[in-house]
């Protein structure tokens, strides 16, 4: 018996990764024209997934740094290719935060979306099936195969199911900025795939590249990530999808998403290349503060609600760069607790912009005014995630940020006084922008039927607060499940430092 549980401990990660394929399957098969079945079935099998995926948290072994729940299949053994999957205390938590926002997009696409609604539902269900594929996967010829293929359910959520004229344009730009940013990265695969005969992970771990080839090797690399999280000059493309994607496409973009480029650094340019990250530092460091100030600046002149926020969204994870090359274990965790709290945070405000966008069909900030007097419930929400934008003590932001600057004042003082000086510009546009939408008096020559948010939208919020405070008041609870992974991160590059 106890075997039996075990083995199936052991392939719960297998599990997770089928499972949004399973609910594909199921969708097929059902009527086009059966709305309520189809919202029924995906919900429910998102739903699923979050708690199953919340296993492997609870079986999660806190004391090793290495990869659990490993599994690995045979996919062309002539080359040397498996199918390998397994989690650390890295990817776990991108993992959990995945399977939660698609459970929330489902959940408040509900009403919003009117046309193609099971080709909308599968579209989110495969993207779950590749986004967790990314966290998971231990074969680097794999994870540029999922890392790419998320771009295919991205652009026909930006495409199909865009807001306004321009949402073609907008899918377009961002499908040809990330795909094009991944080109040099897929060479660098097939030369280490040629210098060392597999792309293993774990192999590759053990494998040494010559100092110039690291340097070679990290810059085709960077050019992906970079425009995955998004770093300027690369970040054009965000805005864009943002303001032209449904709600729940900006959801899992900003939550999700952005993501991808921190833990493709985390997971294969810190361990793969630590002399040429130890040695691009510095370049890094000038584009991620330069991307905090001017992305920050650009956020206050903006007028449409959506952009407001995705600049946002590109200051803080410009921020999240600069814990991650800090190389060293306080800086890395912040930078991890950090990426967690902005998709909660980040999601959050795309959802509040939804709600008020699927009332009245207009993101225009200069429409709205004296929210409070209307919807009260809703100008609470707004207010709590406003102020866990900029970091109130209390939210998770705030402790991501604080181990982000402390961890990067060890490296680079200056670097971090000019971060934190961004934090407080985001500080200034949050709560103007808040103060624009809230109060003063209502404009009712321009919007009319105010309702506040109903029990559907309020159990959708409830998750992210939750996870938003629980971050911010008891950071330990996932600090602890990270300790040893970062730090096995740090002994590489201290390695190199020597």
């Amino acid at each position: 018996m106890l075997d039996f549980f075990l083995l199936n401990v052991t392939n719960l990660l297998i599990f997770v990764l089928v499972l949004p394929l399973i609910g594909t399957f199921l969708l097929l098969f059902i009527p086009s024209s059966n709305h309520s079945l189809l919202k029924s079935v995906a919900l429910n099998v998102s739903c699923l997934l979050y708690v199953v995926s919340l296993f492997l948290w609870v079986f999660f072994n806190k004391s090793i740094g290495s990869f659990q729940f490993v599994s690995k299949l045979l996919w062309i053994p002539f080359l040397n290719f498996n199918f390998s999957l397994g989690v650390d205390g890295i990817s776990l938590f991108f993992i959990l935060l995945t399977t939660l926002l698609i459970f929330l997009c489902i959940l408040i696409s509900w009403t919003s979306v009117k046309s193609n609604i099971k080709e909308f539902l599968i579209a989110f269900l495969v993207m779950e099936f590749f986004l967790i594929g990314v966290f998971s996967i231990l074969d680097l010829l794999l994870f540029y195969i999922f890392f790419e293929s998320v771009l295919i359910p991205m652009y026909l959520i930006v495409g199909v199911w865009g807001s306004r004229e321009r949402k073609i344009r907008a899918a377009y730009f961002f499908f040809l900025y990330t795909l094009l940013g991944s080109v040099l990265m897929l060479l660098s695969i097939l030369y280490i795939y040629y210098q060392v005969g597999t792309t293993d992970y774990e192999v590759l771990l053990t494998f040494v590249f010559s100092t110039t080839e690291q340097k070679f090797l990290w810059l085709s690399f960077f050019g992906s990530f970079a425009t995955k999280v998004p770093m300027v000059p690369v970040h054009l493309w965000l805005p864009e999808a943002h303001v032209e994607a449904p709600t729940a496409g900006s959801v899992i973009l900003a939550g999700v998403l952005l993501k991808l480029g921190t833990y493709g650094f985390l997971r294969f340019s810190f361990p793969l290349f630590p002399e040429a990250s130890l040695f691009f530092a510095p370049i890094v460091y000038l584009l991620s503060i330069v991307g905090i100030v001017y992305t920050s600046f650009t956020a206050i002149r903006q007028t449409d609600f959506k952009r407001i926020i995705a600049y946002t969204s590109v200051a803080h994870m410009n921020l999240v760069m600069v814990g991650l090359f800090s190389f060293n274990a306080v800086g890395l965790e912040g930078a991890i607790l950090q990426s967690l709290s902005h998709g909660f945070v980040a999601s959050a405000l795309f959802l509040i912009i939804g709600i008020v966008y699927e009332r009245h069909h207009t993101r225009m900030v200069k429409y709205y005014g004296g929210l409070v007097h209307t919807m009260p419930l809703y100008t609470f929400i707004f207010l709590f995630f406003t102020m866990s934008n900029i970091g109130l003590p209390g939210t998770g932001s705030f402790v991501g940020e604080f181990l982000i600057l402390a961890g990067s004042f060890k490296t680079n003082t200056s670097a971090t006084f000019i971060s934190a000086t961004g934090m407080i510009i985001g500080g200034c546009y949050s709560l103007w922008l808040f103060n624009r939408i809230s109060y003063g008096n209502l404009k009712i020559q321009y919007l009319k039927d105010y309702i506040d948010i109903n029990k559907r939208e309020a159990f959708t919020f409830l998750p992210l607060i939750v996870g938003t405070l629980v971050i911010g008041l008891y950071p330990e609870v996932f600090l602890n499940s990270m300790h040893m992974s970062v730090n096995m991160l740090v002994e590489i590059t201290h390695i190199c430092k020597l």
